[in-house]
């Protein structure tokens, strides 16, 4: 047994004070009695001349210097030295997500993940060190490997949960690098468990020690929201918001549409257990501005129960269609509103007064810098080579893409594409076994959508999918609605905008009224602002132009927040949660009980003596 309070058994010195107090004689006291013959006993005591008297035995000495001695014992706090290694590196990875921020433990989740740090902490041999890391929307080093507990301690006090999404993958990357060729490593994590997917670390035998918080799920939240004309009135704004409820019961909630501080619309909800429900709001925009959707759900998350959005007011959008002749493309760009459609043969040096260049199965002299729908043709930039392949089947398309939003592949047949190796700026959305079909993209702050077939090839633009995929990808190509989409960012994410004068610094306003100076690259003439840790509505002066933008969650997983008792590492492999061992068992309170339950016999013995 060792001590962590040793100098306590000072106290020890009262020991022989209490054994003092019985060898002291009573003070000698006049009384006035009739007789002495019952006081001989007293007599006796009282006439010898000497203070003390010979110590007899007595049950409340022994109570009482048991009582003290378990007192001092308590003190000195004894523990019992664990037989866990010494010399082993801990990783602590603290989750710092949206969903830790959930009050169903007290405070907050965070706060009793950093509890259980703390803990972590104060367990540590000497011979140990730890590294904390903080898995936020990026995961940041708050202390490298270190035996100082002071240092340690002061490094996860100083964390702060965000209203990022949960990032987990990062994190974990990290600390396998930390422990590698370690037998004595140890990661532990401290999360509720709601991550995405970890199957990277399937086989990486990673020594993971999950620690659990959070003890249910009741939670209301706004997943998605999306501003667009209105299909019945262009004049009007269409806000689309899906919201879920993660509770496993019914929910009943009220939303409103506020625009600029100005409530527009309120609907009364009712959501059944883990179900999701589209909402959509019809206003007038008098202006460029902000919409807010939020909800007042009583729930254990209020990160997630507003999301904003920046809408701008579309603006007539210059398309030039260079094609042979298609009539099915032509009808489909002509009813995509505000746009104003020109067609050409051939691509001329006019092409760079529109905003979007359509090029449909014709080869251009020259290539415009303004952004492309591509069909049947292919620049030796974008790829190394092609090759023509016949009857190619659609096997597997991205629904998900904003360009694919609402898009159906089945029963659509093509007759031949041209073949390509999918290049690193650009994401394949439609695949064949042999090649890429179609594909969206970046390259030198250009937009592209490549469509390797000849359109009239196919039974595509006889399926309704048809017009739809154009509208899609004429709203993905507008400068425009770039801008706007650049202007919505997820919580975490950094925001980038690129500057188009010459302007050396940006100033940010975060929601909560702190600024931040940014510095602009004078070659790239872009902004990058990475301090996105918080949902809300952001304020950008640059020059003499503000521009807003809004930083939000929307996110699903996160919402809900259910704790899941284990990892998954793909199929097969699973971490299931545990809690903390601390590698000194303390003791001292059982001996602090013990001295209570003595006082109480003390006190019960010496009134049962005296009555």
């Amino acid at each position: 047994m060792n001590f962590l309070a040793p100098a306590a058994f000072i106290f020890a010195a009262t020991l022989p004070v209490v054994v003092l107090f019985y060898l002291l004689k009573r003070k000698r006291v006049v009384k006035l009695v009739p007789s002495t013959i019952l006081w001989q006993k007293f007599l006796a005591e009282t006439q010898a001349s000497a203070p003390f008297q010979r110590l007899r035995h007595n049950w409340l000495l022994l109570l009482q210097l048991l009582l003290l001695l378990l007192a001092i014992l308590a003190l000195a706090r004894p523990y019992f030295a664990s037989k866990a290694k010494s010399g082993r590196i801990l990783v602590t990875i603290l989750d710092a997500s949206a969903s830790m921020q959930s009050i169903d433990e007290q405070p907050t989740r965070f706060e009793k993940a950093r509890k259980q740090a703390l803990e972590l902490v104060a367990s540590m041999a000497p011979e140990d060190k730890m590294v904390v890391l903080l898995a936020g929307g990026n995961t940041e080093v708050k202390q490298s490997p270190t035996s100082e507990k002071a240092a340690l301690r002061r490094a996860i006090e100083s964390s702060q949960a965000n209203d990022s999404p949960t990032r987990l993958n990062e994190a974990l990357k990290l600390a396998e690098t930390l422990i590698q060729n370690n037998t004595k490593a140890e990661v532990h994590l401290f999360s509720d468990g709601a991550t995405g997917s970890l199957q990277e670390f399937e086989n990486k035998a990673l020594p993971l020690v999950y620690h659990q918080v959070g003890t249910r799920g009741v939670n209301v939240g706004i997943v998605n929201l999306d501003v667009r004309s209105n299909p019945d009135n262009p004049v009007q704004r269409a806000i689309f918001a899906t919201i879920q409820n993660a509770s496993t019961n019914q929910q009943q909630v009220q939303a409103e549409l506020v625009f600029e501080d100005k409530v527009l619309d309120v609907k009364s909800i009712a959501l059944k257990p883990k179900e999701s429900s589209p909402q959509v709001f019809i206003a007038s925009q008098p202006h460029d501005g902000v919409f807010t959707v939020r909800i007042d759900a009583k729930d254990d998350l209020a990160v997630d129960n507003s999301a904003s959005i920046v809408s701008l007011l579309p603006e007539p959008l210059k398309v030039l269609l260079v094609t042979a002749g298609n009539r099915f493309l032509e009808k489909a760009l002509k009813a995509v509103p505000s746009v104003e459609l020109s067609k050409a043969p051939q691509l001329t040096d006019a092409a760079e007064n529109y905003d979007l260049v359509v090029l449909d199965n014709v080869m251009p002299v020259a290539w415009p810098k303004a952004n492309i729908m591509a069909i049947h043709v292919a620049n030796t930039n974008w790829f190394g080579g092609w090759k023509t392949i016949e009857g190619p089947p659609i096997v597997d398309w991205k629904s998900g893409h904003p360009l694919l939003r609402f898009v159906n592949f089945d029963n659509v047949g093509i007759a031949e594409t041209l073949g390509i190796k999918t290049p690193n700026w650009a994401l394949s959305l439609v695949d064949s076994p042999q090649t890429s079909l179609l594909l969206a993209g970046e390259l030198q702050n250009q937009r592209i959508v490549w469509i390797g077939f000849d359109t009239l090839q196919s039974t595509w633009p006889l399926r309704i999918s048809f017009p739809i995929f154009v509208a899609n990808a004429v709203d993905w190509l507008n400068p425009a609605s770039e801008k706007a989409s650049q202007l919505t960012v997820k919580a975490g994410d950094p925001f980038h905008l690129r500057i188009s004068k010459n302007i050396s610094s940006a100033e940010i306003t975060l929601p909560d009224g702190s600024t931040r100076i940014r510095a602009i690259d004078p070659n790239k003439q872009e902004l990058l602002f990475g301090d996105t840790q918080k949902q809300g509505i952001y304020k950008m002066k640059a020059g003499t132009n503000t521009i807003v933008f809004c930083v939000n969650l929307l996110d699903a997983p996160e919402t809900d927040i259910t704790p899941r008792s284990e990892i998954r590492f793909g199929q097969y492999a699973k971490v299931t949660s545990s809690t903390t061992r601390q590698a000194s068992l303390e003791v001292w309170r059982w001996f602090a009980l013990t001295a209570l339950f003595v006082l109480l016999f003390e006190w019960w013995y010496y009134h049962r003596r005296t009555a």
